[in-house]
């Protein structure tokens, strides 16, 4: 935990004649070391302060920065796009106030370990992998992956174990994989290094973190989390559990995604004993720029600071607001909000981050592509995700009352644009082909481009993924069945975006060559 860490001695001793001091409680200690921001103070001091620049970037403190920038973003904020100076401690080896912050963060989001990530959820996703899984080396992971997952899986050489998650065809939405799933996997495959899942999906939905932890650890590997969408989790208790106060090993967190950090602005921690902290550090080192952003890290220990000493209260008001958002859409005819209650509980649906507002818009006749097109293009209002049947909204602690107001008031409108309902099925998702050879054997192989009725049986070399419903349906190394192709085909006539592949199009796709 955190009070076997030691914050910067330097930094403690620059802070021993403020308000923030040592305390005789460690309980205060902390409380009163959150209301710091070590990293945000040094960088705001650097910025003011008088030199000649003979330094990255370029543009010397905005002196050389284009007059047309400026006029867009302000003058103020190039001042603080600063390198790595003394006073600004090294991303790659802190021991400074980069450090101090993330040792703040590891406290306030309940981690042991605390790395600041400058490209995003991404290259934490990818360095976990790489961390924990070499060639050949298996894990157990979900089919709705992120593609930082697959990138990790081609980087590392590590072989994939999928396990299809939960599928509702009755409100078209994936839920998580289940314990009983990951326990069959392993049991099947005991000598897996890893297990990896995504908690919450992009719609809140939350799957058993803390069962499937306790399987991993019964075989004494660790649980990689991909909760990008879920860092707000530990500073509410209307919320559901944070992944490491459910077990996880690994938790990679897009804090700019429902926080206020600056956009591609991640956190990844890590606590137990299943994960070797050194090993993070040397594959962050990989997959991080040499040239972090120290906007974009600053702004992580301000959102920390924000979290730690007004979580709870700015929470409760996110919840104030979703809860109205919620109530007002479900009194409108043909629209209905997800709940817990709408959809029956199971082993990968086990809670609903009530700040993610996924509206069922199919009973006004409407399409989530049609509504959401109305509403962005007509209504002044922007939805996160449209899918077939569905909306899903972002509700955070930036959003205000008007905000609220201006959805409701656009969802009303809404039903104006109504047709007859009509019942559009959502194919069913075909059966996860066989892999055949693992993803990075795939990636570095030969390929060649083919029509879709000459790829039948290949091996793919690239990745097709269709959103919705997310799940990819191939992937680097495994086998085109006439039945994946069938689906693919289906819902891009649905109006599902394809993703990942070099033909959108779907005309042709890459495979190994022969």
């Amino acid at each position: 935990m955190f009070l076997g860490n030691t914050l910067t001695l330097s930094y403690l001793e620059q802070r021993s004649n403020s308000p923030y001091c040592f305390m005789p409680s460690a309980s205060k200690f902390i409380s009163k070391l959150q209301a710091t921001t070590p990293l945000l103070e040094a960088l705001h001091t650097c910025a003011q302060s008088k030199n000649a620049p003979f330094y990255t970037p370029g543009h010397k403190r905005g002196q050389g920065i284009e007059p047309a920038l400026a006029a867009c973003l302000g003058s103020t904020v190039f001042r603080s796009d600063l390198p790595e100076l003394p006073e600004l401690d090294n991303l790659f080896a802190p021991q400074g106030v980069i450090q101090s912050a993330q040792e703040l963060a590891a406290a306030a989001f309940g981690a042991e370990q605390t790395w600041f990530l400058t490209n995003g959820s991404t290259c934490g996703i990818i360095a976990a992998v790489l961390a924990t899984c070499g060639p050949g080396d298996r894990i157990i992971l979900p089919r709705n992956v992120h593609r930082s997952v697959i990138a990790g899986l081609i980087l590392s050489g590590a072989e994939p174990i999928f396990i299809a998650p939960e599928y509702d065809p009755l409100v078209d939405l994936v839920h998580s994989i289940t314990p009983a799933a990951v326990e069959a996997a392993l049991q099947q495959h005991p000598e897996a290094k890893a297990v990896l899942m995504v908690y919450p999906t992009y719609h809140g939905i939350c799957g058993d973190v803390e069962a499937i932890a306790g399987i991993a650890h019964q075989r004494e590997i660790p649980l990689l989390v991909d909760e990008a969408h879920g860092p707000h989790f530990a500073f509410h208790p209307g919320l559901p559990i944070s992944a490491l106060a459910a077990g996880a090993d690994i938790s990679v967190q897009s804090t700019h995604k429902v926080l206020a950090a600056m956009t591609q602005a991640a956190m990844l921690h890590v606590q137990g004993n299943y994960v070797n902290p050194h090993r993070i550090t040397q594959t962050l080192g990989l997959v991080q720029s040499t040239s972090p952003s120290y906007l974009l890290l600053a702004s992580l220990d301000a959102a920390r600071h924000q979290m730690a000493t007004q979580g709870k209260e700015l929470m409760s008001r996110t919840l104030q607001l979703s809860e109205q958002a919620r109530a007002g859409i479900d009194q409108m005819p043909g629209l209905s909000a997800l709940s817990l209650d709408q959809c029956q509980v199971s082993p990968g649906f086990i809670a609903l981050d009530p700040t993610r507002l996924t509206i069922k818009v199919s009973g006004l006749g409407l399409s989530g592509f049609a509504a959401d097109e109305i509403l962005h293009q007509q209504l002044g209002v922007t939805a996160e995700f449209p899918s077939l049947h569905h909306l899903t909204f972002i509700i955070s602690l930036g959003n205000q009352a008007r905000d609220i107001e201006c959805l409701l008031q656009a969802c009303t409108r809404l039903a104006e644009y109504a047709c007859s309902p009509a019942k559009t099925p959502w194919p069913t998702l075909p059966e996860p082909p066989p892999v055949k050879i693992s993803p990075r054997t795939a990636f570095f192989a030969p390929r060649e481009t083919v029509t879709l009725e000459q790829a039948v049986h290949r091996i793919s070399s690239e990745s097709v993924c269709p959103y919705p419903p997310g799940i990819p349906v191939l992937l680097p190394g495994e086998a085109i069945a006439p039945g994946a192709l069938a689906y693919l085909h289906q819902i891009r006539q649905l109006g599902s975006q394809i993703t990942g592949c070099s033909d959108p199009s779907l005309q042709t796709l890459q495979v190994i060559r022969d």
